[in-house]
């Protein structure tokens, strides 16, 4: 399976969600129950691990994840980064469902540190 592409553009030192259905090369949403989801962001070489999403699976039937990547990776991410989403399945099948590109835009406002 080719893993479909969606390019993302999260803010600096902010909290980046992100919600997601993940389809079959059909178009049919697939089901994640008993499925685990990673998603990651590397640079394009992969030698340097910037940190990985949290993800929910609130209706895994449904295909529904929900990513999170911290506003602490958010803050020491390079102008140009990678990120996928792999599904490995109660039958531990690993396939990539999503890829893309994180070029983060730079947010200036910063809450005081007391």
């Amino acid at each position: 399976m080719t893993p479909s592409v969606y390019n993302i553009r999260p803010q600096r030192r902010a909290d980046f969600t992100l919600n997601v259905t993940l389809k079959d090369p059909a178009g049919v949403a697939i089901n994640l129950t008993g499925s685990q989801v990673l998603a990651q962001v590397w640079d394009k070489k992969r030698t340097v691990k910037y940190g990985a999403f949290t993800v929910s699976i609130p209706t895994p039937a449904n295909g529904q994840i929900f990513m999170v990547l911290g506003h602490a990776i958010t803050a020491i991410l390079p102008d140009e980064a990678r990120y996928d989403v792999m599904v490995i399945n109660s039958g531990l099948l690993r396939e990539y469902y999503l890829e893309g590109i994180v070029r983060p835009s730079e947010g200036y406002t910063a809450p005081v540190t007391v």
